[in-house]
């Protein structure tokens, strides 16, 4: 009996390969989504504290150079909040892009697993058909040999 042998097994392997790396290009990528969402998260949080400390400077009547540098200091974190927003878009688009090229390798993976697959039924065919035929010359040979001997 003859092995089955896809011939077109090393292109399933690299695109499984591919799918792997894919995977871990979206892994790392989502990762990256994640650190920059915690920078702006912890920004948001610093933002929220300047905001607090500088409604108690105004209430409080302290000195007005005190009060200034404290919406200095919200300017400048509403700016650094601004970039990480950048930030964190651009991490998401890689995201995206990530997932995206991940789909396309694993259906480019599923299609040669489907060709694979009907390879495979081809030849359990065609070895149906080579016993069939070896039955049918075995029973034509019985046959024979049954009319001889009568």
């Amino acid at each position: 009996m003859k092995k089955f042998v896809y011939k077109m097994q090393s292109v399933l392997n690299i695109k499984e390969k591919l799918e792997e790396q894919e995977k871990a290009r979206y892994a790392t990528a989502q990762a990256k989504l994640n650190e920059e969402e915690q920078k702006l998260a912890a920004l948001n949080l610093r933002r929220a504290d300047c905001e607090a400390n500088l409604r108690e400077l105004v209430g409080a009547n302290l000195n007005i150079m005190t009060i200034r540098h404290g919406e200095d200091a919200l300017e400048t974190l509403k700016i650094f909040i601004e970039r990480q927003k950048t930030a964190v878009q651009k991490a998401q688009n890689n995201v995206d892009a990530a997932m995206h090229r991940l789909r396309e390798a694993m259906v480019e993976r599923e299609t040669q697993e489907k060709l694979k697959e009907k390879a495979f039924q081809e030849y359990l065919a065609e070895l149906n058909a080579e016993e069939q035929k070896e039955i049918d010359e075995l029973v034509s040979f019985r046959h024979k040999l049954t009319e001889m001997v009568e």
